[in-house]
């Protein structure tokens, strides 16, 4: 049942982004979508709604629980922005989404996706698909205790393969609880993501949906896997007919992926022939900016650069390696590229990687 925020995106054509495509999500992924990356992305390319890193939730149920809470930070300019969790003990998820109204967030989701052992060891992630039941009673668990916050769920389309069937029955599953959405990430979780998403098996989510619910309030669908740009999830959208696409790999090294080239330079490919020049495809230039080809790459470091100021005034100066997995993704496709990255990870802070930096810019 659509309720929250997702209700914004319901026009009388079905749904559509503030963008005019289909709903647009940053994926949750560990490590990655962090306050700071979310707020850059903010910034320079916001999508339709955000999510978190994912949270134990038996760990925000614990005497740990204020470490995890930094995780749950977020500023205003991100919204909406959703809350993941994870667990498999439904009074955890009860508490959990109580606590999570309480700091103010748009919506919460369930992570039944994930492959790593240590959450699947657990009985949570992407071990739920194989316990349908369980699942059942987390989300009511959790829309309990949510009130009226939207409670959504990200899954995949089986567990060591996929096959119609298992999958028709898992999604009934969840359907028959009325999540405001499910994302639906096309690998099952054996093939973590080693292979091509399936797309044809999320065409066959929104078939199952239709199927069983033909309201205008039923559950939204999102698609999840390979969407490398904006136009990449407008013609998966309208391929597969899911109401929305959830981006994930594609933003590293990219936060204005979101934009669609109306608030900054999309680089789809930077190329360096023999002559020396610089060649780019782009779609618009930044506003204010000269047409100025060989700014690019120093406006790409110069964000890297903000950004790294900026998880390092969030984190106070702790979890620094976290932020080195993003030097790789901003600094690549320009010569003298691979030396900058080897001098980027020797860094210990912020003053050291603007030092680095300083000749790019």
């Amino acid at each position: 049942m659509i309720k929250g925020f997702w209700k914004k995106f319901k026009n009388k054509k079905g749904p559509a982004s503030r963008l005019g495509g289909p709903i647009l999500a940053l994926a949750p992924m560990a490590d990655v979508t962090d306050e700071a990356f979310r707020r850059i992305i903010a910034k320079y390319g916001k999508p339709d709604v955000m999510f978190t890193e994912f949270v134990s939730c038996d760990g925000l149920c614990s005497s740990g629980r204020k470490n995890l809470l930094p995780i749950l930070k977020y500023s205003e300019k991100e919204r909406p922005t959703v809350a993941q969790i994870f667990g498999a003990k439904p009074e955890n998820f009860y508490e959990s989404a109580k606590i999570i109204k309480k700091l103010g967030f748009d919506g919460i989701d369930i992570n039944m996706g994930c492959p790593d052992k240590k959450v699947l060891k657990q009985g949570a992630g992407a071990a739920l698909i194989n316990n349908p039941e369980l699942a059942r009673k987390i989300i009511l668990e959790t829309k309990r205790g949510a009130g009226k916050l939207p409670v959504s769920v990200k899954t995949r389309i089986g567990y060591d393969k996929y096959d119609k069937k298992e999958f028709k029955k898992w999604l009934t599953a969840l359907l028959e609880e009325k999540p405001a959405a499910i994302t639906i990430h096309g690998r099952t979780k054996k093939e973590m993501s080693l292979v091509p998403a399936r797309w044809d098996a999320i065409a066959e989510a929104v078939k199952i949906r239709n199927e069983f619910d033909s309201s205008n309030n039923r559950t939204l669908i999102l698609g999840n896997g390979d969407v490398k740009s904006v136009g990449d999830a407008e013609e998966k959208a309208r391929a597969s007919g899911v109401d929305g696409v959830m981006i994930g790999r594609a933003v590293f090294g990219n936060p204005w992926l979101f934009s669609n080239g109306k608030e900054l330079i999309s680089f789809s490919r930077l190329a360096y022939p023999p002559a020396g020049g610089l060649l780019f495809s782009r779609r618009r230039a930044v506003k204010g900016v000269e047409n100025d080809i060989n700014f690019l790459p120093s406006l790409k470091l110069s964000i890297l650069l903000e950004h790294t100021k900026l998880f390092e005034k969030i984190n106070k100066g702790q979890k620094f390696d976290v932020m080195k997995k993003h030097f790789k993704s901003y600094a690549c496709d320009f010569p003298g590229a691979k030396e900058l990255r080897i001098k980027l990870m020797a860094c210990q802070n912020a003053k050291e990687v603007e030092k680095v930096m300083l000749p790019f810019l």
